[in-house]
């Protein structure tokens, strides 16, 4: 099998981030990354303690779910609760940001947006990213299903090793293998 180029790895790593996601209407998944380092990571669910779309419902207003906390927010204030500089690095989402989580990349400084798929590109989202100079980069995928379970297998498997929590690392295989079948 081919070496997958940097940007299929990042965007991979959000999506394995998607199937954290308490939302029952769009998993999303968004990674930080410097110099082709993960400095952090987060996928939209609710606040730490809360209660979550899965168990208690979507809370919706004006056709938006006000429960959860979008992926790119929780990223940024990943990096921001651990005192993680976020200037001139690059995010991966697995969808297009919302015009809120635009503004926020704008002003944490991030250069660079990476996404997977359209997801309602509000034009004023893209209008700000141009005029900010943010370049944004949809990124392909053309690996074939195969190639994708093997590449989530090995994510769950690395982190399997790396000691992660063996129920939280069982319950994620348990989804991929939902994804794939």
């Amino acid at each position: 099998m081919e070496r997958i180029s940097w940007n299929e790895y990042f965007m991979a790593q959000s999506q394995l981030l998607a199937l954290r996601s308490t939302c029952t209407r769009l998993t999303v998944g968004a990674t930080i990354v410097r110099d082709k380092r993960i400095i952090a990571g987060g996928y939209n669910g609710s606040i730490a303690g809360g209660d979550h779309c899965t168990d208690k419902g979507c809370y919706v207003i004006d056709n938006h779910c006000v429960r959860t906390i979008h992926a790119e927010m929780n990223a940024l204030l990943q990096c921001a609760k651990f005192g993680v500089q976020t200037a001139d690095a690059d995010i991966y989402v697995t969808h297009f940001p919302c015009l809120q989580c635009c503004k926020s990349i704008i002003q944490a400084g991030l250069r660079s947006v990476y996404y997977a798929e359209d997801y309602k590109n509000h034009p004023y989202a893209v209008e700000l990213f141009a005029q900010a100079g943010i370049r944004t980069v949809k990124v392909p995928s053309d690996r074939t299903d195969s190639d994708k379970k093997n590449f989530v297998q090995s994510l769950l498997t690395n982190l399997e090793l790396s000691g992660a929590d063996q129920d939280t690392v069982a319950q994620l295989r348990e989804e991929a293998s939902m994804l794939f079948r």
